[in-house]
């Protein structure tokens, strides 16, 4: 088992006059790295246990197929890891990611037509995402209250039913060790074996649901065109679920050193080519509208195409165990996973390392009951998530064993109605944004001004293609 030490400043020192206060944070993922900064203002040691080795810089991450497909960070999680990691966005932006407004920076077809590009609202960060990793992870380990040990498998947790004081793990010279610690949270992704470890201690299986459109995803990156190198919006064609059959979206979005990125994707029966010339056939063929292949015309691809197939969304619902153990808390893609097509599955896990950090603060390190808090706590964020992933996702065949339940449809048609008033209506566009963004909470979809902007519709009529401005149209063209 290898150690690398690791040194960004908390915003509380450790606790002095006690006994040394632990923590044990599985997973060195994103998820898992907020969660380990969200705890050294409690802790006087943070121990990330991470069964691979990560890279130094911005390389590719062993065991994350993912990080080779597009990734947003929207407005609420950006302000979520800024808080977490003061500085952190500015690094970002000089290390060459992008900062668009929301949508004036975007030119989006959703199921109810064209969006207008708006004066911004909200705003997203974009870059690769091993470039990201890379930075966040280096402002975090660079603190000597968080210890890395990398390639270590875990086994189990220790403790019985109504508490967990440590984690059993194996290195990678086959040695077993157990890491006692007064916290331990799970941020081991989508693997994770949660449930199996709390029915080790005697705990019931969670509530769990699972919405699966059979979607896979493919992307390739480009270097754009030299007009479009220093500036240029994010492009969105998206599916329409109830238009029967596979759904096939598409976005391109630039990234750091004068790059494109473009991930295609389909569900059941029309997944998306892992060929390159098929690449850019199905972009221009498949998809509701052809800019995206057109704007590729004038690019250079610089990679193979990547495809990954693990998509469906997924949520247990610890938060409402009848039972839960003290000192274990399960976070990121272990709680919830989501359709990556949405974006929001870095944003939620932001914004669940703060909302654990808050829990902490407010009610006090050890205190009885403090798990289930925080549990509870960090649920919220998913909720919204959640429910904008699956209320598209249900209506493909296949998605669920039981088709959309009576609440899906509700939601769902209303959703609809909203957003086709978003195509030509301002301030509803940017109610839509203030939970798409994860600014605020779908409350406020249902305030009674929404209400009745939705019942009259939009107040504009329907573009009639993308709203791309004169100059960002000669990009296709360039040669």
């Amino acid at each position: 088992m290898s150690d690398r030490p690791t040194s960004v400043v908390s915003p509380a020192g450790p606790a002095t006059g006690r006994t040394v206060r632990s923590a044990v944070v599985l997973g060195g993922s994103f998820a898992g790295l907020l969660a380990a900064r969200a705890l050294v203002g409690f802790a006087d040691r943070v121990t990330v246990v991470e069964r691979d080795v990560l890279p130094d810089g911005p390389e590719p991450r062993r065991n994350l197929p993912q990080a080779r497909h597009v990734h947003t960070l929207w407005s609420g999680g950006a302000r979520a890891v800024e808080e977490l990691v003061p500085g952190v966005s500015e690094l970002l932006l000089d290390a060459g990611a992008h900062r668009l407004a929301v949508t004036t920076d975007m030119v989006a077809l959703a199921p109810e037509g064209w969006f207008r590009r708006w004066d911004e609202s909200h705003h997203v960060l974009l870059c690769g995402r091993d470039l990201l990793d890379a930075t966040i992870r280096a402002q975090i380990l660079d603190d000597d209250r968080i210890k890395l040990v990398e390639h270590a498998e875990v086994l189990g947790l220790e403790g019985t039913d109504e508490a967990v004081t440590g984690v059993r793990v194996r290195g990678a010279d086959g040695g077993r060790r157990t890491l006692h610690a007064d916290l331990v949270v799970d941020a081991t992704g989508r693997a994770s074996r949660a449930p199996h470890w709390l029915r080790e201690l005697g705990l019931p299986e969670p509530p769990r649901r699972v919405v699966d459109s059979g979607l896979a995803y493919a992307s390739r990156m480009y270097r754009a065109p030299e007009p479009a190198r220093h500036g240029y919006p994010v492009v969105n064609v998206q599916a329409d679920p109830r238009a029967g059959g596979p759904g096939r979206a598409g976005v391109l979005v630039p990234i750091e050193d004068g790059c494109w990125l473009v991930s295609l994707s389909g569900t059941r029966g029309s997944e998306p080519p892992t060929d390159g010339a098929e690449f850019t056939r199905f972009a221009r063929e498949e998809l509701r509208h052809p800019v995206i292949a057109d704007l590729l015309a004038g690019a250079e691809a610089l990679t193979d195409v990547s495809v990954t197939r693990t998509t469906s969304n997924r949520r247990h619902y610890y938060e409402r165990m009848p039972a839960w153990p003290e000192n274990f808390t399960v976070i990121g893609d272990a709680l919830a996973a989501y359709n990556p097509i949405y974006g929001h599955g870095m944003s939620v896990a932001a914004q669940s390392a703060v909302a654990l950090r808050d829990v902490i603060h407010r009610q006090g390190w050890g205190t009885p009951g403090l798990s289930r808090r925080i549990q509870k706590a960090v649920a919220r964020p998913v909720a919204a998530a959640w429910d904008l992933a699956t209320s598209q996702d249900i209506f493909y065949p296949g998605a669920t064993e039981q088709g959309p339940t009576l609440r899906d449809r509700l939601l769902a048609a209303y959703v609809s109605r909203l957003m086709r008033t978003a195509t030509g209506n301002g301030r509803i566009a940017r109610r839509v944004t203030d939970v798409t963004s994860l600014e605020r909470g779908a409350e406020v979809l249902l305030a009674p001004s929404v209400l009745l902007a939705a019942a009259i519709g939009p107040l504009k009529p329907p573009l009639s293609g993308p709203p791309l401005r004169p100059e960002e149209w000669k990009v296709a063209e360039w040669e």
